[in-house]
């Protein structure tokens, strides 16, 4: 065996661990209850759910409470399925975070509360045209 194919096979088996070890890492989009229910098993994958803020009849964001060291605050996000859940960020409040459209929070249940690492906004004005 040539040397050129011993390093075209070592150059292989790296590539094949290099993407089994991403796929593993890779997190899923589900709502509240699945992510309770991974949790539930053992399970400390990192879960994204998507939802809004929840808003009272008048359309008033509702349920955000911020520390009083304001640099955690926590509040409640319903998910595309409708349930209510009380979603923990040990981080500040993101600036435009009540104008928010749609929240994406990567994270995981911690007895009964959504802990998360990350919060992805999305932000209606930014996506708006402008006149000039």
């Amino acid at each position: 065996m040539k040397k050129i194919h011993i390093f075209g096979i070592v150059v292989i088996a790296i590539a094949i661990s290099l993407i089994v070890s991403t796929l593993g890492n890779t997190s899923s989009y589900v709502n509240f209850q699945r992510a309770k229910e991974v949790a539930e098993a053992g399970n400390n994958k990192e879960m994204h759910v998507v939802g809004q803020l929840k808003k009272n009849a008048s359309g008033e964001v509702v349920g955000i409470k911020v520390n009083p060291d304001k640099v955690s605050f926590s509040f409640i996000m319903v998910d595309n399925d409708g349930e209510e859940q009380k979603v923990y960020y040990n981080e500040p409040m993101p600036t435009d975070f009540y104008r928010t459209e749609q929240v994406v929070v990567i994270g995981g249940f911690k007895g009964e509360t959504f802990l998360a690492n990350k919060i992805l906004m999305k932000c209606p004005s930014k996506y708006q045209e402008t006149t000039v």
